[in-house]
């Protein structure tokens, strides 16, 4: 699959998993949590998946290794909140209340705990790995990792309109990525293993550092 095609796609998955995200919240400021907008955000959480590998992909050849592990991690976690969020929202949301409760108790609560620390985690590294490699701008690559680890640990609390700006806040910062990807890779500054000397031509000369 063409790399110019794959960011692309995940260029339009992160925006659409933004609004999913972002829209339902401010309404919810309003309106509280309603079966048509948990229904958009449970189901808008399957796009992160494509959205975070072209993220990855678009500054892969200045991350480094770590890089590389950061988005494994997150990769894994984003999978398991995208089921955790799609399951809450979809699911548990139309349960009766006693049924719901009795559900997410015992081992599904604990189930559920770990999915969401591993997404935070993950998150928190990726966020580390972008700022690191300032291909992205700073914002929203702050604005990633701090308003989505914030929405994970918060998922288990009533809606607020807080948690309503943070919708909103995370979305932002998603559209942004997401509309970072059509523009040209930078380079970060003071990152030594970005381009090896000697190696600069081949680089500048292939798209993402693939040979051909």
């Amino acid at each position: 699959m063409p790399i110019v095609w794959m960011l692309r796609f995940g260029a339009v998955c992160g925006v659409v998993m933004a609004l999913s995200l972002g829209v339902p919240g401010a309404i919810e400021v309003f309106t509280g949590e309603t079966a048509a907008t948990s229904l958009v955000i449970g189901l808008g959480a399957g796009l992160g998946a494509p959205a975070l590998t072209a993220f990855h992909l678009h500054q892969s050849a200045f991350s480094g290794r770590f890089g590389a592990i950061a988005y494994g991690v997150n990769m894994i976690g984003f999978s398991l909140f995208a089921g955790i969020a799609f399951a809450l929202n979809v699911v548990v949301f139309f349960l009766d209340p006693a049924v719901a409760t009795q559900l997410l108790a015992g081992p599904t609560r604990i189930v559920l705990l770990t999915g969401v620390a591993v997404f935070v985690v993950g998150t928190a590294l990726f966020c580390a790995s972008m700022v690191r490699a300032r291909v992205f701008p700073r914002v929203p690559a702050w604005g990633y990792g701090v308003t989505l680890v914030l929405l994970a640990l918060s998922s288990s609390l009533p809606d607020t309109p807080l948690t309503g700006a943070l919708h909103v806040f995370a979305a932002g910062s998603l559209i942004w990525l997401s509309l970072s990807l059509r523009q040209d890779r930078r380079p970060g500054r003071g990152r030594q293993d970005a381009v090896v000397p000697g190696q600069a031509g081949t680089q500048a000369g292939t798209p993402y550092g693939i040979a051909g």
